[in-house]
């Protein structure tokens, strides 16, 4: 399987570059994943093919402001790291760049001393491991230091930061949104809820596997990198009684679908757990957990687009890309989203 296979062409207008003024008035394309069969909706009406006992699966995570940019001490060349997970004991691993100018025990000072990190590993790909220094709360010094980590095709200022985080966002720890749910209101969320629908949440901290490009030719050769995730028991009861009861599971993201898919793959129902995953969903993948996927449109030739290609097919999938920029849909993550679910598409 090709990565080349996964490729279209998109016009850059229509890489969303500012999310909407309102999050829920994003267009909403209903995919049914065994058809093809698409309609256009508006996403605040996902409630519409929502059933009553379906279970939605959300992503608390919280996005950290983790990108910071400082200096060496020694040379006072410029170095930005993004912050990717924690390691425990104030350790982290980041991208850095440049990689090139950084040594074992480099000492990169940001804020006039605000924040310190000490260089302790150098690994492949820009991943270096560091350890902070500093005296306070880490996440306050964040807040004043660092910068949201949008994605680099996103060239236009966000001015309210808390437009890159969902409403529901709790657990801080992602160096990137799960922005499928980004759509959605806590109006909306209330409204689905009294139709019966039940909400629950997993955590994934979105990292370096999520958003990582592919660049091999052959798929299966690509290597994910671990994310953190977790699930409570409240959590995991209410979905092994939807599947025991025969009710949908609707995921809510990549990462939703990828937390849901790694416990049910490790212990054959869902569990309170947590655990690194590096799970790589590509087309003959069988699903496990969910019956439905909400997300956005996804780049070209990333391991999100084939995700969604084997939870239908990949040319259901790109045939509903073609639709969408014909129809000019906003895509990537401040874009418009897409409900991928079986037999749905008629109200």
């Amino acid at each position: 399987m090709s990565t080349e296979d996964f490729n279209y062409d998109l016009p850059e207008e229509l890489i969303a570059q500012t999310p909407l003024e309102n999050r829920s008035d994003s267009k909403l394309m209903i995919v049914d994943r065994e058809t093809g069969e698409t309609k256009d909706e508006v996403f605040k009406n996902i409630i519409d093919y929502l059933n009553k006992g379906d279970v939605l699966v959300l992503n608390d995570t919280k996005v950290i402001p983790a990108r910071i940019i400082g200096e060496k001490e020694d040379t006072k060349a410029v170095i930005e790291l993004l912050l990717l997970k924690d390691l425990g004991n104030d350790t982290w691993e980041c991208l850095s760049r440049p990689q090139k100018r950084l040594h074992i025990d480099s000492i990169i000072t940001f804020g006039d001393g605000l924040l310190k990190a000490k260089v302790i590993e150098k690994l492949d790909e820009g991943i270096t491991h560091v350890k902070l220094l500093y005296d306070g709360i880490l996440m306050e010094i964040l807040d004043k230091l660092g910068t949201m980590p949008l994605p680099p095709y996103i060239h236009e200022k966000l001015n309210d930061k808390d437009r890159y985080q969902t409403v529901y966002a709790k657990n801080i720890g992602s160096a990137a949104a799960p922005t499928a749910g980004l759509h959605f209101t806590k109006e909306l969320l209330k409204s689905i809820e009294d139709k019966g629908i039940i909400i629950k949440y997993v955590t994934l901290h979105v990292g370096l596997g999520t958003f990582r490009p592919v660049e091999v030719d052959d798929v299966t050769k690509h290597h994910m990198h671990t994310e953190y995730y977790e699930m409570s028991k409240d959590t995991a009861d209410e979905l092994n009684n939807a599947k025991k009861e025969g009710r949908r599971i609707i995921a809510v993201g990549t990462t939703s679908t990828r937390t849901l898919e790694t416990i049910m793959t490790k212990y054959n129902e869902f569990k309170a757990c947590s655990g690194n995953t590096d799970i790589f969903i590509y087309p003959g993948y069988e699903f496990k957990a969910i019956d439905g996927l909400i997300t956005n449109f996804h780049l070209p030739k990333s391991t999100l687009l084939m995700l969604v290609s084997a939870l239908s097919s990949k040319e259901i999938m790109l045939n509903a890309y073609k639709k969408a920029i014909e129809k000019k849909y906003r895509f990537f993550s401040f874009g418009d989203a897409m409900f991928i679910v079986n037999n749905n598409v008629k109200k």
